[in-house]
């Protein structure tokens, strides 16, 4: 009731102030649109709180109409507005309801106002995005209040000193250089085909604004330690030192342990005899929260969760490298998942919808998912720990064009990046780990993919592994192999392939796949769709999925520890998902694949 009422509050507060008339709004162009699209109204645009891994009680979503205007780059800030954009569709999305490319000459402008409540005065307001696509400038009341470059990580800003009673005015100017740029990027060109896709400029994820004490809370890094049966949390706090820290763990309401820490300090929190683990089969979570402490009193308190886990690698009794979970063998299986809408491109059009992909994934019978080459909104990994999946996290790749990325790879060479790219990588990546760093379900950082952008591979994994311990790195899925990192990523298509080893790591199947089927009426493109190989039936998609699975259990034996389908769903021109691009058709005998996927991923199970 009390969400309900803040929603009915915020929607009010546009009303009073003109935004936006939400009867005006309409997707844009004739492309193919999933059922959670069809359904959007303007008026209630992702509701759901954005982190639920850091939450307080009090927030204002800032989603919904805005103003937009494209103005060549560097020219000043427009005097009128050509009309509104859905936000957080980006603005060549059909959701958007402008559906325009900006290119990297020109800039994307958008404004709105909103009102501060009354009950929030005498507190810092911090104004979050969640993903804005690239470099964003940021402006309240014509002051300048920040600005970030990056187009998958979250960032927050502190606007106080800007507010002022009343209306406030926001103005977001964003440019978006595309492949034109050697930022990272992921799989967007100005030019989409084949498995390149379609430009995302702008703000793609919610918007919103939260109130916080002077001292507060702007991180936490949980780390599970199954060995020694405790849980570190580490509060990262900012606006002053608190003088203690205060952790809290609960199983249904009841508190099952608890730790605290003076200062700044790591709070290490002992679990109790019948802790539960976290695993794909039975992903128990434990609510937690995290409070700071100032001259005895609470000054900012966060709720999250955690989940008591271990990922690690140990040779088998055969002298093979296996990638364990909770210290025993477990063979991890599941789609590559590039995360693309045919309306809403980046952005899912609900939270729902969100959700369908990895409900699907385990009904499928997968335990594992890959982010290719994007990184989601919290909500998603949220739901990974709580359906019990685990992800393996790639960083978006960027760097000088794909063509030169396909070249450097079969030549064998890693990429020549200038020394503004390098820092620009390395910079986006610390900010997505942190950013993911505390979600249970994250068992792999990818940071490469094949060589696409691949420079400095040692020094890269190493810095990962060093930043975060408690995680596997796979240096290059499918890359410029090196000597570094927890395993050997191939890539084989259409079918399994062992055709390298590594003894001292684990070795993986970091991509095979891609049976490729076209079903009319479900299309991104009508005439120019393609799949590693085609087929023109389920029923002939499903034999020839069992055929490559049942190879892939041969090489479970011989050596494999883990393998990734190509995938999820379609993507644009490509028709090789288990699911069409609208999510509206199921392209294979599920229960046929559900049977020979939970053999897969059940294959080393001791009998």
């Amino acid at each position: 009731m009390i969400m309900i009422r803040k929603l009915l509050l915020t929607t009010i507060f546009a009303a009073a102030l003109g935004y936006g008339s939400a009867a005006a709004w309409n997707p844009v162009g004739d492309r193919i649109k999933t059922q959670w699209g069809e359904r959007l109204t303007a008026d209630n645009v992702l509701p759901e709180y954005p982190r639920p891994i850091m939450e307080r009680d009090e927030w204002q979503n800032l989603n919904g109409l805005w103003d937009y205007a494209i103005t060549p780059k560097g020219a000043p800030a427009p005097a009128e507005y050509e009309g509104e954009i859905l936000v957080p569709f980006a603005v060549e999305s059909s959701l958007s309801g402008v559906g325009k490319t900006v290119g990297e000459k020109q800039e994307l402008w958008y404004r709105r106002t909103f009102e501060i409540p009354a009950k929030w005065r005498g507190r810092h307001v911090m104004l979050n995005f969640g993903g804005v696509d690239w470099k964003t400038d940021v402006w309240v009341n014509d002051i300048k209040v920040g600005t970030h470059t990056g187009g998958f990580a979250p960032f927050a800003i502190d606007v106080t000193a800007a507010l002022r009673k009343g209306g406030n005015t926001l103005v977001v100017r964003v440019w978006d250089p595309t492949d034109k740029g050697e930022q990272p990027r992921g799989k967007q060109v100005e030019n989409p085909h084949t498995i390149w896709y379609t430009p995302v400029t702008g703000i793609w994820q919610t918007v919103w604004l939260e109130p916080v004490p002077e001292t507060h809370i702007s991180m936490l890094k949980t780390v599970p330690d199954v060995d020694n049966r405790c849980m570190t949390v580490e509060a990262v706090v900012e606006g002053g030192a608190a003088d203690r820290t205060e952790v809290e763990l609960y199983d249904g309401g009841r508190t099952v342990a608890r730790g605290s820490a003076l200062g700044r300090g790591a709070v290490e929190v002992a679990m109790p005899a019948d802790v539960k683990l976290w695993s794909p089969e039975s992903p128990s979570l434990y609510d937690m929260e995290v409070r700071i402490y100032k001259d005895g009193k609470v000054v900012d308190r966060v709720r999250s969760y955690a989940a008591y886990r271990k990922y690690s690698i140990r040779k088998d009794e055969q002298g093979i490298t296996r990638l364990q979970l909770n210290n025993r063998d477990y063979f991890q299986f599941g789609p590559l998942d590039q995360g693309w809408w045919p309306d809403g491109l980046y952005t899912a059009p609900s939270d729902e919808a969100l959700v369908y992909d990895l409900q699907k994934t385990k009904d499928f019978g997968f335990n594992m998912v890959r982010k290719h080459i994007k990184v989601e909104p919290a909500r998603w990994y949220t739901h990974c720990d709580r359906l019990g999946l685990i992800v393996w996290q790639d960083m978006p790749s960027g760097g000088p064009s794909p063509e030169w990325h396909m070249t450097r790879y079969f030549e064998g060479r890693e990429a020549e990046r200038s020394a503004k790219s390098e820092a620009q990588y390395r910079k986006e990546w610390k900010e997505i780990i942190d950013a993911l760093y505390s979600y249970p379900c994250i068992g792999v950082w990818v940071p490469f993919n094949e060589a696409w952008g691949q420079f400095r591979t040692v020094e890269i994994a190493e810095w990962t592994k060093a930043y975060d311990p408690s995680r596997l790195v796979d240096a290059a899925s499918g890359g410029n192999h090196y000597p570094c990192g927890d395993m050997l990523d191939l890539h084989h298509y259409p079918h399994p392939n062992l055709y390298l080893y590594d003894p001292l790591r684990a070795t993986v199947l970091g991509e095979y796949g891609g049976i490729g089927l076209a079903m009319p009426e479900h299309l991104w493109f009508p005439d120019r769709n393609w799949g590693y190989v085609q087929f023109n039936t389920p029923e002939e998609v499903t034999a020839q999925y069992e055929t490559y699975a049942e190879k892939l259990l041969q090489l479970v034996r011989r050596g494999f520890s883990a393998a990734v389908y190509t995938q999820t769903t379609d993507v644009e021109g490509e028709v090789n998902g288990l699911i069409t691009y609208d999510r509206k058709v199921v392209k294979i005998d599920e229960p046929r694949v559900r049977a020979m996927n939970l053999k897969i991923c059940n294959s080393l199970e001791q009998p």
